[in-house]
C-alpha cells in the first residue's frame, strides 16, 4: 500500500470499525499532545487504553495505564504509537503477538516505519502512518471546517452550527 497518502475511505473506514484503541506512549502530562489525543478519543465514545510503562498502575484521564499491550484485559482494535519511528519495530511485534490481533496499527504524525508497516500487513492488519486519529476524525466529521479550516473555500458566510458534538457517526450508541 501507498502510505503517502490515503483515501478518506480508507481512513473513515477505520475510524468506523474499532472501538478499542491502545495508545501506546500515552502521557499523563495535560501538554502532551498523546494528552490530548487520548480525551478526544475518550470523548468521541472510543475505549481507550493507555499503554506507558512508566505510568503502569495508575490513571490516565480516569483509565487505568498499563506497561505492554499484552497487559489490557480486552481485545485491542487499533494500536496508536506515539513514540519516535525507530520504536515502531517492536511494538508492531508486540501487537503481532496479540490474540486476536488487532485490526489497525497507527503511527502519529511524523512517525514512520515502512518495514514495521509491511510487517503488520502481512498479518492483515490495516497501517496509516504520519497521521493523527484526532485530527482526521474532526476532519473527517467536519469539527475542523467549521473554522474555515481545510474546507478548501473562501466564504464570508457564518457556517451553521448544530448543538452538541459533531460526529461523522463512529459512535453511534
Amino acid at each position: 500500500m501507498n502510505h503517502d497518502s490515503y483515501s478518506n475511505e480508507y481512513i473513515s473506514g477505520i475510524l468506523n470499525s474499532v472501538r478499542t484503541i491502545a495508545i501506546v506512549g500515552a502521557s499523563a502530562n495535560d501538554v502532551r499532545p498523546s494528552f490530548f489525543v487520548t480525551k478526544y478519543l475518550i470523548d468521541k465514545g472510543f475505549t481507550v487504553f493507555p499503554i506507558n510503562p512508566g505510568h503502569a498502575g495508575k490513571e490516565i484521564l480516569g483509565r487505568m495505564t498499563y506497561a505492554r499491550l499484552a497487559d489490557v484485559p480486552v481485545a485491542i482494535d487499533m494500536v496508536d504509537i506515539f513514540r519516535a519511528s525507530a520504536a515502531v519495530p517492536p511494538i508492531v511485534d508486540e501487537a503481532l503477538a496479540l490474540t486476536p490481533l488487532p485490526k489497525v496499527v497507527w503511527m502519529q504524525l511524523t512517525v514512520r516505519n515502512d518495514e514495521a508497516a509491511a510487517k503488520a500487513e502481512a498479518a492483515g492488519l490495516k497501517v496509516v502512518m504520519n497521521r493523527c486519529p484526532k485530527i482526521e476524525y474532526g476532519r473527517l466529521s467536519g469539527e475542523i471546517g467549521w473554522t474555515g479550516v481545510n474546507s478548501g473555500v473562501l466564504s464570508s458566510k457564518k457556517p451553521i452550527m448544530r448543538s452538541g458534538f459533531q460526529s461523522f457517526g463512529v459512535r453511534q450508541k
